[in-house]
């Protein structure tokens, strides 16, 4: 499952591995946010950036054989994989391997779009939204979990090499197509798209050592630093370093670790 420039982790089996474990943390909060957009059995869903399906195959039930689901995403291997799942679930997914650019969407065909992490990788959020809403019927809501802050990405006790770590990859992705921290535009690109706030809602991940939150931080920094060697932001030594920092970290009990703040934004098409 090796890709280029299909996701900035990677779409290797380690990387599907940790999306998952991943899904099981914030799964909680994406049901959350269907129940107040009342997403439900017959419904047409977008589900944009799904990336291997793990949100996408739980809006499948949801929608039911009445309803469908519009998979999207540019990474072909993550959308074998869904198809596999869908074959196997027998849900009605369908599937769509492209960028957000080029949809393809019918005007009034969708009663819900779903996103989590998916605009803050792309340079023109506001033209993706816009074009959205245009395929959103009157009623549908869209539901956007983003980054707020991902600067508040930060352990205690202090570890001057982890922080080192954090920095540079905060570095990277600024430096990357988009914008990290587009969950503090969602209100003003949802507005300027016709959209109407329904609801917000801050969400935040709280770690402690051997709980379900600690291994959100601690999978995505064993794969994503290494390969900041390669990109040349961080020497192996200064990886290194900054990985066995976190590891270190597990084996004090005043550990805490605050994951990078997000923000939950639902609107509604009037």
């Amino acid at each position: 499952m090796k890709e280029k420039n299909a996701y900035i982790l990677g779409t290797e089996l380690s990387e599907l591995h940790r999306l998952g474990y991943q899904h099981q943390v914030w799964s909680s909060e994406a049901r959350k946010a269907w129940e107040i957009a009342e997403f439900s059995y017959g419904q047409t869903i977008l589900d944009l950036g799904c990336g291997p399906g793990f949100c996408t195959v739980e809006l499948g039930y949801i929608v039911g054989d009445e309803g469908k689901v519009i998979a999207v995403d540019k990474s072909k291997a993550f959308l074998d994989y869904l198809d596999k799942l869908n074959e196997s679930y027998a849900l009605n997914i369908e599937t769509c391997n492209t960028d957000f650019t080029n949809l393809g969407l019918e005007d009034d065909c969708l009663d819900g779009i779903y996103s989590r992490w998916a605009l803050a990788w792309i340079k023109n959020p506001e033209e993706t939204v816009q074009r959205l809403a245009e395929s959103m019927r009157s009623g549908a809501v869209f539901v956007a979990q983003e980054y707020f802050d991902w600067s508040t990405f930060q352990a205690v006790p202090h570890r001057p090499a982890l922080e080192k770590g954090i920095k540079s990859i905060l570095r990277s992705f600024k430096e990357q197509e988009g914008d990290i921290d587009v969950g503090r535009d969602l209100s003003k690109i949802f507005y300027e798209a016709g959209l109407e706030i329904i609801s917000t809602r801050p969400l935040t991940k709280y770690a402690l050592p051997g709980d379900l939150n600690w291994y959100w931080p601690k999978t995505f920094l064993n794969i994503y630093m290494p390969k900041l060697e390669q990109a040349g932001y961080m020497t192996k030594s200064e990886i290194e370093d900054a990985l066995d920092a976190f590891e270190g970290l597990e084996y004090h009990n005043d550990t805490v670790i605050f994951c990078p703040s997000m923000i939950e934004v639902i609107a509604v098409k009037p």
